[in-house]
């Protein structure tokens, strides 16, 4: 999950990274309140998680209330790159001396944690890496992660002054604290910055922090953004679902995400020829019980654009007759809910057994088809009749 600048400027102040004072404001007041408590000069930063904020028009210097209530009121509802801008931070401004840029992320190519680092800071790091890529120190990080000795010869190698060296190491250390603290993925700072009187500043902040380990930080989901997440995508996870939003009106459900994967690839490949194409990706997993198959299901045909339903099924450790009976009690679960034709291809383990389920419950809703191609051609002719 990505979280806002504020969020992450809160996680950073949490760990003990200096930043400056700020306030969210949702209103052009909330702005200038917020303004006239910070003493005047400010910046009005929209809060969207997409870089080039300042490009498109949405961070602005602020010297007095009525300033901040001006550039809030331009701001505020501002699209950045199909991001809407619902809130703004009113931060203290900072005289700045210098601006770096530092990062700890995940190197998922190389299985391990990686520390950037450059003097160059507050341009995008893309840019800075392509242009001038010497100028951008990289460092692999073992299980001790960045210790005051290994801060000091990240430092060093990015060229780093002495003084300057004393008064960022601690910081380099308080970010990777946030990294380990809130299972992040990404912890990145662009600007740091350091001020005129010697001191150091995290101006900027991204970061985003693994879904996956979400159970050991409840206090994570009071920074998920309701307003802006999927309706759907919420109802899935709240049940369990690993489900995706996509575009097109043939819900696809699958039992392990490389067959899902195959399935969206088909179903795509097939609706050309009808003008339709695949609206989510659902993956059940392996306990295709009725319960999980009439929760995916429901999710699926909550979804107003999906026109009809490819269950593409492999039976492994869960065998084809439970899925089939899963699929007939899901029906029977949902009830008048289940409007949309369902195409259903079963194979593997116990598939005839699973074939003579749905063959004997006779459901007005149920195609039954023998390949994945067939399946798909079917569930996209059938969408496209809609």
């Amino acid at each position: 999950m990505d979280l806002y600048e504020y969020q992450a400027r809160d996680l950073f102040a949490k760990h003990g990274v200096p930043v400056l004072h700020g306030t969210v404001a949702e209103t052009p007041e909330q702005a200038r309140q917020a303004a006239e408590d910070i003493g005047g000069l400010c910046v009005v930063k929209a809060q969207v998680k997409i870089g080039g904020r300042g490009k498109a028009g949405g961070v602005k210097l602020a010297r007095t209330p009525d300033e901040a209530y001006e550039h809030a009121s331009a701001i505020l509802g501002m699209d950045i790159k199909g991001h809407t801008v619902g809130k703004v931070m009113i931060v203290a401004g900072a005289d700045i001396a210098h601006e770096y840029y530092f990062s700890i992320l995940l190197d998922r190519s190389n299985r391990r944690q990686l520390a950037m680092c450059s003097r160059e800071g507050g341009m995008e790091i893309e840019q800075l890496a392509k242009e001038r890529p010497e100028a951008l120190v990289k460092r692999p990080l073992d299980s001790d992660g960045i210790t005051p000795e290994v801060a000091r010869e990240i430092l060093t190698d990015a060229g780093f002054s002495a003084d300057e060296i004393d008064v960022l190491t601690p910081v380099l250390v308080s970010l990777w604290e946030v990294y380990v603290a809130e299972d992040a993925q990404l912890v990145e700072v662009n600007p740091l910055v350091m001020c005129t009187d010697g001191t150091a500043t995290a101006l900027d902040g991204k970061v985003t922090v693994d879904d996956n380990a979400r159970f050991r930080h409840p206090d994570h989901e009071d920074l998920v953004d309701r307003k802006s997440e999927d309706p759907l995508e919420a109802k899935a996870k709240e049940r369990g679902l690993n489900y995706v939003s996509l575009d097109g009106e043939v819900g696809i459900i699958g039992n392990g995400a490389g067959l899902v994967m195959s399935t969206l690839d088909v179903v795509a490949y097939a609706g050309e020829r009808f003008g339709v194409s695949p609206a989510n990706f659902l993956d059940i997993g392996g306990g295709a019980s009725a319960q999980v198959m009439a929760d995916g299901l429901d999710v699926i045909l909550s979804n107003e654009r999906v026109r009809s339903v490819f269950v593409n099924v492999f039976g492994g450790i869960t065998a084809c007759d439970q899925v089939a009976e899963g699929i007939v009690k899901a029906l029977d679960l949902l009830g008048e809910r289940a409007t949309k034709p369902l195409v259903v291809r079963l194979d593997g383990n116990a598939v005839d057994a699973g074939r003579a389920i749905l063959t004997e419950a006779n459901h007005p809703l149920v195609t039954m088809v023998e390949t994945m191609d067939g399946g798909a051609a079917t569930a996209a002719e059938l969408a496209a009749q809609k």
